[in-house]
């Protein structure tokens, strides 16, 4: 019998959200609102740049339709002078960056993106002292301009290679020659190091301001994905290197640039090629690069250190798993200045928790210890000994604030209220401005001093938290359960508005579910959420469950589903159902459940396998053979296809398709580089040469976001219709 646990009572009590700040009469929640209106949407606080008197902070802002970075005194959070204003200068910038005396500016505007991360825009340099604005080559769209430690340089990609400009001179260094499309990238990252390990510009300047430090990606043997770009009279074909699990990756060299002698060092990662080098650091000297290396199937990590001069590296830690090193999408690694070493993270207790070594690798201390995870190392203040970073203590649904002495004493939790904290601290650590929500608090921006005093509220939402008000609807209530292998999962439930236990209300699950993945948070919702909101008003019950596999719970349970993908995720999301289906309020004929991208996954195998459990399935973007996804994501978790076949194969939905037995619609757009296309084709195939009967739709040139123009507001009346006739 499956029943709440204590530990879910618990949940419940301590997560039920206040009834008074809701309306309990009032409108319906339209998809209108969610989608066309983005009522629910919070206000924020955009562009912030800490100033180097560390007095101040500067904030982006659009006053009438224009740009604006006004500067902010941190002791009082008033504004004190507009430092750029966009209609003075006659641009409509979105982006903006000081160089280290504040004495000029980089405005990036007209910026096209490229990929997830990857963009091109049109960059202007303006002196702040005597206003006068100049384009950089031209008004030709560059990458990732960045402005030189010493104030007299610029750098910046295009065309694959790597340039920088001499400020006073304007003279401009071709650094790399050999830059070359679908071959050659010097200085930014290839479309697999872009998506999986979350980087775009490749290229650091040394802390004096003379060397260049890029990585130099030779794609030549990577296999082509070719995407036809529908629209003209004969469709246009796009090719791009994308190399699928088990194919040849990209062989990435480090190498360094030294401005005064204009040589190029290469530096010693090892004679194994097959390798990733996804993170580099400066060391405060310009004479050292700490390297961060990966073995192919990323089960270890070494942290090398580079002799710029030379190109000689010395192996100073190692880290090895059964499973994979977690690489730490957050940059976890910080020198501490006059050699005093470095502080990393790892989960080798099995937890991620923050470690300090010596220069020579040699572990000082574990400075924060406990079953909870650090999710994101803030900083850390060498002069007060004092490590600041986030973390799961409270509740693996939430994220904290703290900060630590280097001895691992004198933990202090800086901001105590329940839900999430985003985290931006000043250089000197002596400020913080906290991005704040729960589940019934829209986004609260504040100022707060480094003992977590606020100094102002910058942004409250009053606005929004007013027009809540006139809304008529539950707000989530968050849940835990155990599993049959007696393992308790995470779940959040939103019931109609009008709520009467004494009826039956059919069940939609929302899953995603990959590895390190949260859906289930103590945070304010986004569009997704709110259209869960709309199908509560319209009389179904919502609900969704971290499955085994998810992050903020410790290494055994995110590695638990290595080399099995699917396999426990699947058994979770179905157990998931059938607990809520105990529930006297739920209709167990009518469960459906839906996703995206691994969601996607996720939705179609638990409507194939889970057969008798759910009645209905949405997949959007779905990858349904891992063989058709990318090395680095996909190897991490279930090594490479050559290795472990029955991993990839087993638990691939096209390989279940003979167990449909319930309403399915896929979904997926044409023009995706990320899961392409080709998952959906050979799903419809099989599912074809199955006799089995479903809905599909495409929609043509689309993302793997599938958005732009009128394309949210058709596919999610599409989704709500689809429910609507088949829950």
């Amino acid at each position: 019998m499956h029943h709440y646990s204590k530990i879910g009572a618990l949940f419940l009590l301590a997560f039920l959200i206040p009834q008074f700040l809701f309306a309990q009469e009032g409108k319906k929640i339209s998809l209108e609102d969610v989608i066309k209106k983005q009522t629910f949407l919070p206000q924020t606080v955009q562009g912030i740049n800490w100033m180097r008197d560390g007095q101040y902070y500067s904030s982006l802002r659009l006053v009438d339709g224009h740009s604006q970075v006004v500067k902010i005194k941190l002791a009082t959070g008033e504004e004190t002078a507009v430092l750029i204003d966009g209609r003075e200068i006659g641009l409509n910038f979105t982006e903006y960056a000081f160089n280290p005396e504040e004495s000029m500016a980089l405005l990036a505007s007209e910026v096209i993106s490229i990929y997830r991360r990857s963009s091109k825009a049109t960059y202007h340099l303006l002196d702040l002292k005597t206003g006068k604005l100049r384009q950089l080559e031209n008004g030709e769209k560059i990458s990732y301009a960045s402005l030189s430690p010493d104030n007299k340089k610029v750098a910046f990609v295009k065309g694959n290679n790597l340039f920088y400009e001499d400020l006073q001179s304007g003279e401009k260094v071709q650094v790399t020659m050999d830059g070359q499309k679908n071959a050659i990238i010097n200085g930014a990252a290839d479309w697999v190091y872009e998506e999986e390990f979350s980087m775009a510009k490749a290229f650091e300047w040394s802390p004096d301001g003379e060397k260049l430090a890029y990585i130099r990606f030779d794609e030549r043997q990577v296999p082509e994905f070719n995407m036809q770009k529908w629209g003209k009279l004969y469709p246009e074909d796009y090719h791009y290197k994308y190399p699928k699990a088990g194919e040849k990756n990209a062989e990435v060299n480090i190498k360094v640039y030294d401005l005064k002698t204009t040589q190029t060092k290469t530096m010693d990662t090892g004679k194994e090629t097959d390798i990733y080098l996804p993170r580099m650091y400066w060391k405060d000297d310009s004479e050292i690069l700490a390297i961060i290396r990966l073995n192919r199937l990323q089960n270890q990590k070494d942290i090398l250190f580079s002799e710029v001069d030379t190109g000689n590296s010395k192996l100073i830690l190692s880290e090895k798993s059964a499973t994979y090193v977690d690489l730490n999408y957050n940059d976890n690694f910080i020198f501490l200045p006059k050699e005093r070493g470095f502080i990393t993270t790892s989960e080798k207790d099995g937890y991620k928790h923050i470690y300090h070594h010596d220069l020579a690798g040699e572990q000082i201390r574990q400075i924060t210890k406990g079953n909870w995870e650090v999710t994101s190392m803030i900083g850390v203040d060498a002069s007060e000994e004092v490590v600041y970073f986030v973390s799961t203590e409270q509740s693996p649904m939430e994220r904290h604030f703290y900060s630590v002495t280097l001895n691992g004493k004198r933990k202090n939790l800086l901001r105590p209220e329940n839900g999430t904290h985003n985290i931006n601290m000043s250089p000197d650590h002596r400020f913080f401005i906290d991005a704040y929500s729960n589940a019934n608090k829209p986004l609260q921006i504040g100022l707060y001093d480094n003992k977590g005093k606020q100094i102002k509220l910058l942004e409250d939402n009053q606005d929004l938290q007013e027009k809540m008000l006139s809304y008529h609807f539950n707000p989530k209530t968050f849940f835990s359960f155990q599993v049959p292998d007696g393992i308790s999962l995470n779940g959040y439930m939103i019931k109609p508005p009008a709520f009467d236990p004494s009826k039956t209300y059919p069940l939609l699950l929302y899953v995603y579910g990959g590895p390190g993945s949260q859906n289930v948070m103590n945070a304010w919702g986004s569009t997704r959420d709110w259209w869960h909101q709309h199908l509560a008003a319209e009389g179904y019950v919502v609900a969704c469950v971290d499955n085994r596999g998810t992050g903020g719970r410790g290494k055994a349970f995110k590695h638990s589903t290595y080399g099995q993908l699917g396999n426990l995720e699947t058994q979770d999301q179905i157990a998931a159902a059938q607990h809520l289906a105990t529930m006297p309020f739920v209709d167990k004929e009518r469960i459906g459940i839906w996703g995206w991208s691994y969601g996607g996954y996720m939705s179609s195998l638990a409507l194939m396998v889970g057969n008798e459990t759910f009645k209905m399935a949405i997949a959007v973007a779905p990858v349904t053979t891992w063989r058709y996804y990318d090395t680095i994501y996909t190897e991490r978790y279930l090594q490479t296809p050559q290795l472990n076949p029955a991993g990839y194969d087993n638990f691939s939905p096209i390989n279940h398709v003979n167990k449909l037995n319930g309403n399915f619609l896929l979904i997926h757009g044409t023009g995706d580089d990320n899961v392409h296309f080709q998952n959906s084709v050979d799903l419809v195939d099989a599912l074809v040469a199955a006799n089995k009967q479903f809905d599909t739709f495409y929609y043509p040139n689309r993302s793997h976001g599938i958005s732009g123009g009128n394309t949210s507001w058709h596919l999610y009346q599409m989704m709500t219709a689809f429910i609507k006739e088949n829950l």
